[in-house]
């Protein structure tokens, strides 16, 4: 599995980014895609997930109704849709994929079990001006 996040770069409060991740390998149809967010002295935070089992997506609160993750299974690519930036969303952005998931619920509650992702790609910065 490979993964290639892109799209990241400055912005200004209020703005709004869309990044990108190039997910390619895949052996089956089974795999949760997420994007994970890496700020300056904080712990990496899991923020959206998607299924590609069933399409359902999940929002940790801190993005719910600002962030959007979709998926386009004929490009190989997942996209995360940010708008209504905040300075607190400065961060290194990850994209990264898991097997065996049902439902993005099931893998976003996961997270907070301290459970990872078994696949991960390289991060792309963005920055939220005030």
């Amino acid at each position: 599995v490979q993964l290639q996040a892109s799209g990241g770069g400055l912005v200004q409060a209020g703005g709004s980014l869309r990044l990108s991740c190039a997910a390619s390998g895949f052996t089956s149809n089974d795999y949760g895609l997420g994007w994970f967010r890496l700020a300056r002295g904080k712990e990496r935070e899991g923020i959206a997930c998607i299924s590609d089992s069933d399409g359902s997506t999940f929002y940790v609160d801190s993005v719910k109704g600002r962030f959007t993750i979709s998926r386009d299974t004929a490009k190989n690519m997942v996209y995360l849709d940010m708008s209504r930036l905040e300075p607190e969303d400065t961060a290194v952005y990850y994209c990264a994929a898991e097997p065996g998931v049902t439902t993005a619920q099931n893998l976003g509650l996961s997270w907070s079990y301290g459970y990872g992702m078994e696949y991960w790609g390289r991060g792309t910065q963005v920055t939220v001006s005030s």
